[in-house]
């Protein structure tokens, strides 16, 4: 029965980010509505993660299944693309380096700026335990 409510929670989701993408008149694909919206209730607590978690796990488990199609496609189709081939190598190799680079500079810099905002609360418990302190001595 969990499977199912999961199930049917993530369905759900991604039907209101196809009802977005038909309703919001921008060149937005509708799964990346839907992502946005389970991002937000998962952000605001609305949706626990422990509500979508196991279905969640088992989706990704499934996802390279998914590829088995468009790549077969790809290698059957060889002859529409094959004089384009080498820009398309370039093209994606360029550009997954690029995104591995903002990515791990964006993670870092969200790392950097949760582990300065946890110092400055440090400081400011061990201002007021000292304050703290002071007012007890006297």
């Amino acid at each position: 029965m969990k499977h199912f409510s999961e199930i049917s929670l993530i369905a759900t989701v991604s039907f209101i980010g196809e009802l977005l993408h038909y309703l919001i008149p921008l060149p937005v694909p509708s799964s990346i509505y839907g992502l946005l919206l389970m991002l937000l209730l998962l952000v605001t607590h609305i949706v626990k993660l422990d509500h979508v978690k196991t279905t969640a796990d088992w989706l990704i488990t499934l996802m390279p299944v998914m590829f088995v199609g468009p790549t077969v496609g790809l290698i059957t189709s060889y002859d529409s693309y094959k004089d384009i081939l080498i820009p398309i190598v370039v093209i994606s190799l360029a550009t997954t380096v690029l995104t591995m680079a903002v990515s791990g500079l964006t993670t870092q810099g969200l790392i950097r700026l949760q582990t300065k905002e946890e110092k400055e609360e440090r400081a400011e418990a061990l201002e007021a335990c000292e304050k703290e302190e002071q007012t007890d001595v006297k």
